[in-house]
């Protein structure tokens, strides 16, 4: 009797080291694909401009953006320099006006809010409406 009793301790001790063995290996990895998540995120949101968005089952994916992501995101325009004055210069000689300058202001802050909103899974048809309506003032005051 006391061989089954001690043969199932042993039984219970092993399974219980094989749960802590599987717990810590899964935590490695959840933490692991994480990170890389949050690396592929600031990546597609330095290339691109906006954020991810999580599959649908995800309710939520925040993480907070490293001081070295702005670094990277700020080296990558030092390297792009040689290719990018060739297609700058033309807009520069001309000077735009202050409501040119004010619309196209206007109209980052609103694709911001568009983004966020959409990444949050807010209604975006109202934003959506303003960023559409300040692109046309913006044509047509670049016409003028």
């Amino acid at each position: 009797m006391s061989d089954v009793i001690s043969e199932y301790q042993r039984w219970k001790e092993q399974g219980e080291d094989l749960r802590a063995k599987a717990k810590h290996a899964m935590e490695s990895r959840f933490r692991e694909l994480l990170s890389a998540a949050v690396q592929i995120a600031e990546e597609y949101r330095a290339d691109f401009g906006g954020p991810l968005k999580p599959p649908p089952p995800v309710t939520s994916f925040r993480y907070k953006a490293s001081a070295k992501a702005k670094g990277k995101k700020a080296a990558k325009p030092k390297a792009a320099p040689a290719a990018a004055p060739k297609v700058e210069p033309p807009p520069a000689p001309s000077k735009p006006n202050k409501k040119v300058e004010g619309l196209q202001k206007r109209l980052a802050t609103a694709k911001k809010k568009f983004e966020d909103a959409k990444a949050a899974g807010t209604a975006t048809r109202a934003l959506e409406d303003k960023v559409y309506e300040l692109e046309d003032d913006l044509r047509l005051a670049a016409q003028a």
